[in-house]
């Protein structure tokens, strides 16, 4: 049940947060090279980098728990301890794959 809402969470979050983001990059590069330096001064603060983070681990719990989804569509996975299992493991794909992002992002 936590693993739908979950899903429904970050679904929402990237069409809410990840659309906003979105937009405001397209208009600030579109309004020129100090609206751009100043949308990236913001993105690049702790509050900036705060919400990308949350972004990105949308994207990546809603695509870890969509594969999920896809695999029961196709017949699979529908026992009592597979889907318990992939339950469980399907945010911690998603912190772990956000994690993985995120670090290569940082430590280059």
């Amino acid at each position: 049940m936590l693993t739908s809402i979950m899903h429904r969470v970050s679904g929402n979050g990237l069409a809410v947060a990840g659309l906003a983001t979105l937009l405001c990059w397209l208009g600030t590069l579109a309004a020129g090279p100090e609206a751009y330096a100043a949308f990236t001064h913001q993105a690049g603060s702790w509050y900036g980098l705060v919400v990308l983070a949350g972004i990105s681990w949308c994207f990546f719990n809603h695509f870890a728990s969509g594969i999920r989804h896809f695999v029961m569509d196709i017949g699979a996975g529908y026992e009592l301890v597979t889907n318990a299992r992939w339950s469980v493991l399907t945010p911690i794909i998603g912190l772990v794959l956000t994690a993985a992002f995120w670090a290569a992002i940082l430590l280059r």
